[in-house]
């Protein structure tokens, strides 16, 4: 090799010193091929790039899509539980309600049957109880000729019932005209039996001989004659 050869020449040294100072810029261009531009190794870089992107689009559109079903699944779900927890709520309120229901109509009967029995005690210990005998007839005739409207007194029933009959519910008349007749007097007043016939008040029984029958039609038969029976003073 001859000396001109390993000399360096002036230029070289220029160029190599240019490439020392510029350091790794000089080295990125030196990769940038001979007649290329930055512009072009650009653009001729783009399709990679590009294509890395498209890839990435559809690796994020297809987890998206995953995320998305998940997410309608996971709605469907809490939507069946919330469905779910409100027909059990539902039930139980339901079967509440039937319970209380029950409960009150069984309280409402119970209630009802407590009140039907007071009504019927004070019924009964309201009912008076009358005496078997003559002063207890009486005082239960005037109770039922009050509640009929038949007017007459204790004292105007009792005078016509010992002049009569002595208060002898079963007395008989068998010497009168009425007994000649065939239909004698009978009773504590002495009615003769189509009189009690007519004269009957309902409620009491129909039996010319018992005592508060006798009174109740005598009563009434003197209403209807006489205006009363405290009007009678002898033979009716």
């Amino acid at each position: 090799m001859s000396a001109s050869s390993t000399r360096m020449t002036k230029a070289r040294k220029v160029s190599i010193a240019g490439i020392a100072a510029a350091g790794t810029a000089a080295i990125t261009l030196s990769l940038i091929p001979n007649g290329s531009t930055a512009d072009e190794a650009a653009a001729k870089a783009a399709p990679v790039a590009w294509e890395v992107d498209a890839k990435t689009a559809k690796t994020l559109s297809a987890e998206s899509h995953i995320a998305s079903q998940k997410t309608a699944i996971e709605t469907k779900v809490e939507a069946a539980a919330k469905a779910a927890a409100k027909a059990e709520a539902d039930t139980a309120v339901k079967a509440k309600l039937a319970v209380a229901t029950k409960k009150a109509a069984a309280e409402t009967a119970v209630k009802k049957r407590v009140e039907a029995k007071t009504v019927a005690s004070r019924s009964v210990a309201a009912k008076p109880v009358y005496a078997n005998n003559l002063d207890g007839w009486i005082r239960e005739s005037l109770d039922i000729m009050k509640k009929e409207g038949i007017p007459g007194s204790y004292n105007g029933l009792h005078r016509n019932i010992l002049r009569e009959s002595s208060g002898n519910p079963r007395a008989i008349n068998n010497w009168d005209i009425n007994a000649i007749n065939g239909v004698p007097s009978k009773g504590l007043l002495q009615v003769i039996q189509p009189t009690f016939n007519a004269y009957h008040v309902a409620g009491t029984p129909f039996d010319l001989y018992h005592p508060v029958a006798n009174i109740v039609a005598a009563a009434n038969y003197a209403a209807d004659r006489y205006g009363s029976i405290d009007n009678v003073f002898g033979a009716y």
